[in-house]
C-alpha cells in the first residue's frame, strides 16, 4: 500500500515549486522507468501497477492515464562554474533555448540532441521546466544522457566569445545555413516559439544562419516550428 502522505508526494510534483523544494521528479512509463534505473540519476522509488493495482495507480499518475510503472527520480545537482567551463571549452557544439516555453518542443528537442550527440543545453531562465512531466515524456529518455543548464544565457554566450568559439542563431535575415562552412564547435542558440531570438541575446551572436525555404523565394509557411528548426540546424553541423 501507499500512504496518504505518499500519494500526496508524489502528486505535488505536478508542481514545479514542488519539484524544487523537494528535489524530485517523476518518471512513468516503462520505457523511461528502465531508462531511468540503468542511468546514472537516483531513483528513489518504483511503483508498478502489477503491485499495487490500477486504482493505486491511478492515485498516483500524473498521466491522463496510469502507465504500468512509474518511478521518483531525484534532480541531479547542477553543474558549477568548472563544470561549465569545461563545457565551453569542449571541442563540442552546444545549443541555448532562448525562451521556449513549450513542454512538447523542449522535450523533442532534447531528444535531438541525444541523436545528434550534442552533449549539453543552456536554457535560459524562463524556459519551461525539464522536469515538468509533459517534458520528460517528450524526450523518451533523452533527458537522462543530457545536460541541460538553467542560466543567463548572455553570461554564456559571452563566454563563449571570450573563449574565441562562434556563436550561431538562427534569424530570417542570416546566411543559408546549406551554403557557408560551420565549426564542430561553438553554441548554437534557437529563439522562442512565438518571438524568436530575442534582441538582448541576439547582440551576443557572432554569425546568422538562415533556413531557406524550397525553392527559394517561394511564398511559404512564415516560421519553422522551433524543435523542427533545430533538428535541422543540428543536422547540417553533423553535416
Amino acid at each position: 500500500m501507499i500512504s496518504k502522505a505518499e500519494i500526496k508526494e508524489i502528486r505535488s510534483l505536478s508542481q514545479k515549486k514542488f519539484r524544487d523544494s523537494l528535489g524530485l521528479f517523476v518518471v512513468e512509463g516503462e520505457k523511461l522507468v528502465n531508462e531511468a534505473l540503468q542511468s546514472d540519476f537516483e531513483v528513489v522509488k518504483v511503483f508498478r501497477i502489477s503491485d499495487i493495482g490500477e486504482e493505486m495507480m491511478s492515485r498516483i499518475t500524473l498521466l491522463s492515464s496510469p502507465s504500468p510503472a512509474l518511478a521518483v527520480v531525484r534532480i541531479p545537482k547542477a553543474p558549477g562554474l568548472p563544470g561549465i567551463k569545461s563545457i565551453i571549452e569542449n571541442p563540442n557544439v552546444s545549443l541555448a533555448l532562448d525562451s521556449v516555453r513549450d513542454p512538447g518542443n523542449m522535450g523533442t528537442i532534447i531528444r535531438i540532441a541525444d541523436w545528434f550527440g550534442i552533449e549539453a543545453i543552456f536554457a535560459s531562465e524562463d524556459s519551461v521546466d525539464i522536469y515538468n512531466p509533459k517534458v520528460v515524456q517528450a524526450t523518451m529518455g533523452a533527458i537522462f544522457r543530457k545536460k541541460v543548464i538553467y542560466c543567463d544565457l548572455c553570461t554564456i554566450l559571452r563566454s563563449y566569445r571570450e573563449a574565441g568559439k562562434p556563436v550561431y542563431g538562427t534569424f530570417l535575415e542570416g546566411k543559408d545555413i546549406n551554403s557557408i562552412k560551420l565549426s564542430g564547435d561553438g553554441i548554437i542558440v534557437m529563439g522562442s516559439e512565438s518571438n524568436g531570438i530575442s534582441d538582448k541575446v541576439a547582440e551576443h551572436v557572432s554569425r546568422k544562419l538562415f533556413i531557406p525555404p524550397y525553392p527559394a523565394g517561394s511564398n511559404t509557411s512564415e516560421s519553422l516550428n522551433v524543435a523542427v528548426a533545430t533538428a535541422i540546424t543540428c543536422a547540417a553541423f553533423r553535416r
